[in-house]
């Protein structure tokens, strides 16, 4: 419980401050911060940092990937490893919602944030 006249953001970053007084913060982990607090998402998976065997598509695995096996398990149909560099990657692009709904959840699961998305929507078309 927070003290009267308190918000989250305002208590958060009160204790990050006394919390790294005298440490050297990045300019990142206070962005972050904020835009927890603030109420928005961000993507912590770089889409620079792609690994090659992902398909091409709105999903995909950075070289953050710890190899924990969430994503296999949450999204066995999108996501396999790599046994030889020991990751995982997507190498099937959710094809309905119930693919889309597994693979947002393995994104959300996933320890490390090596799942993004790169925003683009997906619109199936029944054939």
């Amino acid at each position: 419980m927070l003290p009267d006249g308190v918000n989250n953001f305002s208590f958060f970053y009160s204790r990050s401050l006394a919390l790294f007084a005298g440490k050297k913060t990045s300019f990142l982990f206070l962005f972050a911060s904020f835009a927890y607090f603030a109420g928005k998402k961000i993507p912590m998976a770089f889409i620079e940092d792609k690994l090659p065997e992902n398909r091409p598509g709105k999903f995909y695995v950075d070289r953050q990937c710890i190899d924990c096996d969430v994503c296999r398990d949450t999204a066995p149909a999108n996501f396999t490893r790599n046994d030889n560099n020991g990751y995982s990657y997507l190498y099937k692009q959710p094809e309905n919602g119930q693919e889309i709904a597994l693979c947002e959840e393995a994104m959300n699961a996933c320890p490390v944030e090596a799942i993004g998305d790169d925003g683009v929507e997906v619109n199936f078309q029944a054939a």
